[in-house]
Formats: C-alpha cells, sequence, structure tokens
C-alpha cells in the first residue's frame, strides 16, 4: 500500500492506494490531462483528494470512477469545473464510497447530489458547502437515504430553507393557536416558488449515528429547522450555526435536548439570543468544550458566568460582545481554570488589569486573542503578541493583539514583574510608572 502527496510514476500505479494532492505545487501547476493520464492506470486507488487540482474536470473523474472500483473516499473540493456529469459516474458505478467532498464544486445540482443519497449507502462523510445551486430537494433525500451519515456539512448554501430539513410530526408540534370565536383566519399568502409547496419532511427513522452538522450562514433557515433536526438526530456532538441570522432562543431551548452528547457549538454572528437561552443551554448541555458566541451583540456578563461553569470547557470565543465587563474576565479566571483558547478581540470594556488576574489562573492557556481592545495598547505589550497579518494596514497592524505560545508566556511573566515593581512602589510611596522593559527596579 501506497500514499503519496504526488503525481505517481508508471512503477507505482498499480501499488498505489492513496493519492493526495492537498497542497498546491510550487512548481508547474497540474493539468487535467496529466490526472487523467494518471487516473486511468490506478486500479487500486482507495482515497483520492483532488482539492490542489482546480483544473480537474469531468473527464477525469469518469476515468476515476471507471477504474478505481475499490474508492472509499474522495475530495473535489475547489475543483470548480467538475459538472453533474462526474458525479452522476461516481454514482452509477456502485463504488464503496465512505466520504464525498464536493466543496465550493459550484456547478453541482439536485440530480447527483439525490443520485449520491440514494445509491452510495455507506456514505458516512458528506461535505457539500458554498454549493448555489443546491436546494431543499435532494437535501430532503439526504436525510431521508443516507442513514449512515456521521458528518454531514451544507455551509453557506443560499436557497436551503427549512422545508430541507426533517420537520416535527404532527402529534409533536406546539399546540395549535386557538382563536375567539367569529375570529375569520385570514388566507394564506400565496407560496413564491415551487420549494415553498413542498409538503414538511416527517421522517420515521432517526439520524442516530449523525455526530457533525455544519449549517453556518444559511440564511434561510429558522428555529423550527433547528427544531426537527434536534428531534431526528439526538446524537449531534459537533454543531455549527454561525450566521443563521434568523434563529432566536427557542433554538437553544431545541439544542437543549442533546444534553450531554453535545461538545462544539458554534453560533457567531446568531444576534438574536439572549442570556436566557445561553443559561438554559449551560445548564442542560454540561460537557460542552468549545463555544463560540462572538457577535451577539445582547449577551452580557450573565452569559460568561454560566458558561464559564462548564467543567469540560476548553475553547470560549466572545468577540465583539460589547456588554462583557472585567466581571466575566474574573468569573472565567475563578471558574474555566481549564481554558486553552480564548477570543475576547474587540471587548472595549476590558482591562489588562483583569486580563493579567486570567492570565495567572489560566495556566494551560495557550493562545488569547485581544485585538482591539484598547486597554492592550498599553507600550511594552505589542512585543509578545503574534505578527499582523501582511495586508493589514497601520491601523489594523497597532490594534493587533494575539497571543500564543510562548506570547502568553511572555505577556504573563511582563505583567507579574509590573505587578511586583507597583507593589514595591506603593510600599515606598513613590509614584508609580509604566514601563516597557521587563526590569525590576524602581528607577
Amino acid at each position: 500500500m501506497m500514499r503519496i502527496e504526488r503525481l505517481p510514476t508508471e512503477d507505482e500505479y498499480r501499488r498505489i492506494r492513496h493519492l493526495v494532492l492537498q497542497e498546491p505545487d510550487s512548481g508547474t501547476e497540474i493539468t487535467d490531462e496529466q490526472l487523467a493520464a494518471v487516473l486511468s492506470q490506478c486500479p487500486h486507488l482507495e482515497t483520492v483528494i483532488l482539492s490542489a487540482v482546480p483544473a480537474t474536470n469531468d473527464r477525469s473523474i469518469v476515468l476515476l470512477a471507471d477504474n478505481a472500483i475499490d474508492l472509499q473516499a474522495i475530495d473535489l473540493s475547489g475543483c470548480y469545473q467538475v459538472t453533474d456529469v462526474g458525479v452522476f459516474e461516481l454514482a452509477a458505478k456502485s463504488l464503496p464510497l465512505q466520504s464525498i467532498l464536493l466543496n465550493g464544486v459550484v456547478g453541482l445540482t439536485d440530480p447527483c447530489i439525490t443520485a449520491l443519497a440514494k445509491t452510495c449507502s455507506r456514505l458516512t462523510v458528506m461535505e457539500l458547502c458554498d454549493l448555489p445551486l443546491l436546494t431543499a430537494l435532494s437535501v430532503r433525500d439526504i436525510f431521508t437515504f443516507s442513514r449512515k451519515l456521521r458528518t454531514l456539512r451544507l455551509a453557506r448554501c443560499p436557497l436551503l430553507t427549512d422545508k430541507a430539513f426533517p420537520a416535527l410530526s404532527a402529534s409533536r408540534s406546539s399546540t395549535p393557536v386557538s382563536y375567539p370565536e367569529g375570529y375569520e383566519k385570514p388566507l394564506p399568502p400565496r407560496p413564491l416558488t415551487w420549494l415553498d409547496e413542498l409538503p414538511p419532511l416527517i421522517l420515521r427513522h432517526p439520524a442516530d449515528n449523525l455526530r457533525i452538522l455544519d449549517l453556518s450562514f444559511i440564511n434561510g433557515i429558522t428555529d423550527a429547522a433547528i427544531e426537527g433536526i434536534v428531534s431526528h438526530a439526538p446524537k449531534i456532538q459537533h454543531l455549527r450555526l454561525s450566521g443563521c441570522k434568523q434563529l432566536t432562543d427557542r433554538t437553544l431551548e431545541s439544542i437543549c435536548k442533546l444534553g450531554d452528547n453535545l461538545d462544539v457549538l458554534m453560533l457567531a454572528h446568531v444576534s438574536n439570543i439572549t442570556d436566557s437561552g445561553v443559561v438554559k443551554l449551560a445548564r442542560a448541555c454540561t460537557n460542552l468544550r468549545c463555544v463560540d458566541v462572538g457577535f451577539c451583540r445582547n449577551l452580557t456578563d450573565m452569559s460568561v458566568f454560566c458558561l464559564a461553569e462548564l467543567r469540560g470547557i476548553r475553547r470560549l470565543s466572545l468577540v465583539r460582545v460589547h456588554k462583557l465587563t472585567d466581571i466575566a474576565v474574573f468569573a472565567l479566571a475563578e471558574h474555566a481554570v481549564d481554558l486553552e483558547r480564548l477570543n475576547l478581540s474587540y471587548c472595549d470594556r476590558l482591562t489588562l488589569e483583569a486580563t493579567h488576574l486570567l492570565l495567572k489562573r489560566l495556566v494551560r492557556l495557550q493562545n488569547l486573542s485581544a485585538t482591539g481592545i484598547p486597554s492592550f495598547k498599553r507600550k511594552g505589550v505589542h512585543r509578545f503578541s503574534d505578527p499582523a497579518p501582511a495586508d493589514y494596514d497601520a491601523d489594523q497592524q497597532a490594534a493587533y493583539h494575539v497571543f500564543s505560545g510562548d506570547g502568553v508566556s511572555g505577556l504573563r511573566k511582563f505583567l507579574n514583574k509590573e505587578e511586583e515593581r507597583w507593589r514595591q512602589s506603593e510600599a515606598r510611596n513613590i509614584p508609580f510608572v509604566a514601563r516597557s522593559d521587563d526590569g525590576l527596579d524602581l528607577y
């Protein structure tokens, strides 16, 4: 068995099992002609990753499907020239596919995705992010037929709505609204498209295998979709809902039903959630390790109090949660002692003194992001930060403060020494002056 990260030679054709072209070649780009010549001569391929070969088109995929009868995993992410023709060929050959990644293959439409769902019964991983033509029709077939899926990613598919996802059955739906006597219920609005006329997707089988679900930046879904998904897939461990702007606290109440199964939850830019929903979530899902509530403008210190008490919390993102104060940082320092990554960027009210206490208590912290916090403009701090990206302008570079690894340790030691100098100044009744060096002497 061989795994190579380049085009194989003729001597290797019959021995290669895993072809991984994941990193762009610094030299000449691989053409589809070169790729087709290789794929037509490698009958024992089991894994094919072509994300670094954007020139890949249907010809290569057809040849691959014809020859690699043991193909189990294929990654065509970014191969924008591939169309339904190539994917139909993969579905038609009854290959033992377990993983297929089609992120950014922008020409794909519903029929080929439906064909995969109906014919590839062994699929456990399916990634369909950034497909502008994908609609509810094929996603419904995925939930209906792909019963072994463990990972499903549908991020940034703009045409998806609630109709794409399982709905609660009539017996489990909420109590119907009662109207006073004599009230005339208005006629329902006329459906705008045929997708609006699709009936709710009622499934009789649970998706007990589904563990990872990514619905990031799908603006068309509402709380009802999440309620149906959680009811259908009660063992989800990793849930990404960042950028789903219509979601509210009702979604968090539905997620609470996942209980101890939930491990990772991404809610950045879900700006309608409030402290009430986060408090209920933290009390119900006690095994959360990674939480992102960045840009959730309605959250306050109360949310951080509850998240800090999660015994397994390791990563927390609070970017641009403007209402946070030092009290939230004190809570993290007191309770979240096992935090490894913390993002506090653009939380304007935080002080350097509170962050110092945090650094002293969180000895396992490996990454601290504090970009855009005014108190970090203090001289002597910036030298411990990672370099800013090259495309940042002068103002952005000045505001950039991301500390990782030795930078976190260096900042902790620097602030410890400054605190010691402050104590000496106070004991000797000498005015304290902040400096940028690490010396302990007062003068």
